[in-house]
C-alpha cells in the first residue's frame, strides 16, 4: 500500500530539483543579454553582404540603413533602380546618383566598362538608356544603363556619321544633317538613317533633297516632324547656310521654311515654349582659322507665328562645337570649342526663354566639345568629346550635373 505514496514523492523530488536548476541558468544571464537575443529574434534582419559602389560591407544590420535620408559612400538611399540590398521582407533601393549637388560629378561604371571614345558625335536616351552614336570613323554604339551603371556595345552604323544632332520620334534615333568622310571637305549625307534601340539595327532612311543637303545643322522634332536649320554644305571649307527646312515623316514630304538671319554650323538647337532657339556656333573656314568665326547672336524661330527674331543680348562665351537641352524651362549651352583657348570649353551657361537674360551655371568637370547632353530624372548628362580643341584627346568619361 506504501509503494504509490513513495513514487509520487520522488517524482516530486525530482521536480524540485529541476526547477532549481532552472533558476540557476537564468541567474548567470544578465537582463542585457536577453533583450540582445529577444532583438536579434525578432527585430534585426542580419544580411552577409552589402555592396555599394563596389565597396563590401560585412554583415551589415539593415535596421542601420534609414531610407530617403541616409548616405553611405556618397550614395543617397532611393528609389532609382541600381543596386540592392535584399532579405526576406525587404528590398532597399540604392541610388548612385546623389540630387541637389549643385555641380557637376564624373560617373564611374559599377564594372568598370567604358564607352568608345568619340567626338563630332550624338548622345541621346531613349527609354532610360543612354546612347552614344557616330563620330569620325565608323564606331559601334556604345550603350549605358543607369539603373545598372554599365556600358554595352551596340551595332556599327551602316557608313560614318559625324557631325548632327540627333533626334528621337517613335523610340527611334533619327540622323539628318550629318557629314560623312574626312577633314576638311566633309561630304552631307544623301539619306536619313535611323538606329532601332529595341533591335539595336541601323536602317537608311528617305532621301535628303539634293540642293537641301548639308551637315553640322541644328535639327530638333516639334509637332512630330523634323526642322533642320542652318549647317555646311562643304565641311570645314566653305558653303554656310542659312537654311531652314521641315521634314514630316508621316508623309516622306520635304518643305523649305524661311531662312534663319545668319549661317551657322557646329551648333545644337533648342526647343522651348512653342519657339526654336539657335545659339552658338560658327562659320568653319579651314584657310581662315577655323576655330574662329564664332557666333554670338540668338536667332529665336516662333513655330506659331512662323517668324524669327533675334535677342538682344548675345550668349555671355561665344564658342562652338557646343551641347544643347532644355533643362528646367531654360536653353543649356555646355562645352564647345574657340581660338581663345586650346582646352575644350567647360562653360555651362542658360537662358532664360522669358526674360531673354543669361547666366551661368557651374562649369564641367572636363571640358567638351563634339557631344551631347541628356536630361534623365532631373538630372543633366554628358559623356564623351573632345578634351581639346579640334580632334584628340577623345574622352571616355562621363559626368553629371543636378540641383
Amino acid at each position: 500500500m506504501l509503494r504509490p505514496y513513495l513514487i509520487r514523492a520522488v517524482a516530486l523530488f525530482i521536480s524540485i530539483l529541476s526547477v532549481a536548476a532552472c533558476e540557476d541558468d537564468t541567474a548567470d544571464t544578465t537582463p542585457d543579454e536577453v533583450v540582445k537575443e529577444d532583438s536579434l529574434k525578432n527585430d534585426t534582419t542580419v544580411v552577409d553582404t552589402v555592396i555599394v559602389d563596389t565597396t563590401v560591407i560585412d554583415t551589415t544590420d539593415i535596421d542601420t540603413v534609414i531610407v530617403d535620408t541616409t548616405v553611405v559612400d556618397t550614395v543617397i538611399v532611393d528609389t532609382v533602380v541600381t543596386d540592392t540590398v535584399t532579405n526576406e521582407d525587404t528590398t532597399v533601393v540604392v541610388n548612385p546618383y546623389p540630387g541637389n549637388t549643385n555641380k557637376w560629378t564624373t560617373i564611374q561604371a559599377a564594372d568598370g566598362s567604358q564607352p568608345v571614345e568619340r567626338h563630332e558625335a550624338a548622345f541621346i536616351e531613349v527609354k532610360n538608356k543612354f546612347y552614344l552614336l557616330g563620330g569620325r570613323g565608323i564606331r559601334p554604339v556604345s550603350i549605358f544603363d543607369p539603373a545598372t551603371q554599365k556600358w554595352s556595345e551596340g551595332a556599327k552604323p551602316p557608313k560614318e556619321l559625324h557631325h548632327f544632332q540627333p533626334i528621337v520620334w517613335d523610340d527611334k534615333v533619327y540622323i539628318l544633317g550629318a557629314f560623312t568622310g574626312g577633314f576638311p571637305r566633309e561630304t552631307p549625307t544623301a539619306n536619313i538613317y535611323i538606329y532601332d534601340p529595341a533591335v539595336d539595327t541601323w536602317s537608311v532612311g528617305a532621301e535628303v533633297p539634293a540642293n537641301r543637303r548639308r551637315g553640322s545643322a541644328g535639327v530638333v522634332v516639334y509637332d512630330n516632324k523634323f526642322y533642320v536649320a542652318c549647317g555646311v554644305v562643304n565641311g570645314h571649307t566653305d558653303g554656310h547656310q542659312k537654311w531652314f527646312d521641315v521634314y514630316d515623316p508621316a508623309t516622306n514630304s520635304w518643305s523649305v521654311l524661311p531662312d534663319a538671319p545668319r549661317e551657322r554650323d557646329h551648333f545644337q538647337a533648342v526647343v522651348a515654349d512653342h519657339k526654336l532657339y539657335l545659339a552658338a556656333g560658327r562659320l568653319s573656314k579651314v584657310d581662315n582659322n577655323v576655330f574662329a568665326n564664332t557666333i554670338g547672336e540668338v536667332d529665336v524661330y516662333d513655330f506659331k507665328s512662323g517668324q524669327w527674331t533675334t535677342l538682344a543680348d548675345p550668349i555671355p562665351t561665344q564658342r562652338a562645337g557646343t551641347a544643347a537641352t532644355l533643362y528646367k524651362g531654360e536653353v543649356i549651352i555646355a562645352g564647345g570649342e574657340s581660338d581663345k583657348q586650346n582646352p575644350a570649353h567647360s562653360e555651362v551657361e542658360a537662358l532664360n526663354p522669358d526674360s531673354h537674360q543669361w547666366h551661368a551655371m557651374p562649369p564641367l568637370v572636363e571640358g567638351r566639345h563634339g557631344s551631347g547632353l541628356i536630361v534623365w530624372k532631373g538630372m543633366i548628362f554628358i559623356a564623351s568629346g573632345c578634351g581639346i580643341r579640334g580632334g584628340k584627346p577623345e574622352l571616355k568619361t562621363m559626368e553629371y550635373y543636378s540641383e
